[in-house]
């Protein structure tokens, strides 16, 4: 039996974290080429390091990426530090043989010369293999802290992008693309109370989102301002 049929801790990927639903703002240029580094036949390179700060959408464009590869018949799997670390190193053999893995939270090994060795080695069997490996972290390259310098090198061989924080009105058209996609209706003065009311951190919101959603289809009510004070605040 291989690593891989042995991992517990793969991502289950939300159904509404895709291309489409992600509220672009300035990235658009980062989508496109992440799109087209998974669905070139022919690649260039086989690195992309994602990088940028809480709550700007990287996990979101990791569970995005492997959605689109399952469409092209790809393998994937989407993966974190903040759980993998915990773990044997051991647990990172045999995922060359996926066609693309996608590791989160790499800024949580810095310090740890196991785990920063275990993702080089990976980087350099996916490469020897030809497949493809996208990496997320808070920070650039050259500032994760990583005291291995051959992994910081692995990282700013291949394509680098940086997701910029988003402002309030970007905040609250994610949103609102992101209730659209699940198919809740809140009109924009419902949506500014939530948005208002609640902690700016896109995790946050997004997490409150979901309670919404799921109190109105188990209440069978829409999702209105009323409806949100009963909900999210009723213990206050």
């Amino acid at each position: 039996m291989t690593k891989i049929s042995q991992l517990p801790l793969a991502v289950h990927l939300p159904d509404d974290e895709t291309f489409e639903s992600f509220y672009c703002a300035q990235s658009d240029a980062v989508i496109g080429q992440l799109k087209a580094f998974i669905k070139t036949p022919q690649i260039t390179t086989n690195g992309f390091y994602l990088f940028g700060q809480k709550g700007v959408g990287k996990s979101h464009l990791l569970h995005a990426s492997c959605a689109l590869a399952s469409q092209l018949n790809l393998s994937s799997l989407c993966l974190s530090l903040s759980e993998l670390k915990q773990l044997s190193v051991d647990v990172l053999e045999d995922l060359e043989k996926v066609d693309l893995i996608c590791l989160d939270d790499l800024h949580l090994i810095a310090g740890n010369q196991e785990w920063q060795q275990g993702v080089f080695d990976l980087y350099n069997r996916v490469k020897e293999n030809n497949k493809r490996i996208i990496i997320a972290g808070n920070n650039s390259a050259n500032s994760l802290l990583i005291t291995l310098p051959d992994l910081v090198s692995r990282i700013t061989w291949g394509y680098t992008e940086q997701l910029k924080p988003l402002s309030d009105v970007d905040k609250i058209a994610a949103i609102q693309l992101r209730s659209k996609f699940r198919g809740i209706e809140m009109n924009e003065e419902t949506v500014k109370f939530f948005f208002n009311r609640l902690s700016r951190d896109m995790k946050n919101l997004l997490e409150n989102l979901d309670v919404l959603d799921k109190a109105s289809i188990r209440a069978q009510r829409k999702i209105t301002i009323p409806f949100i004070k009963e909900t999210l605040f009723s213990a206050y």
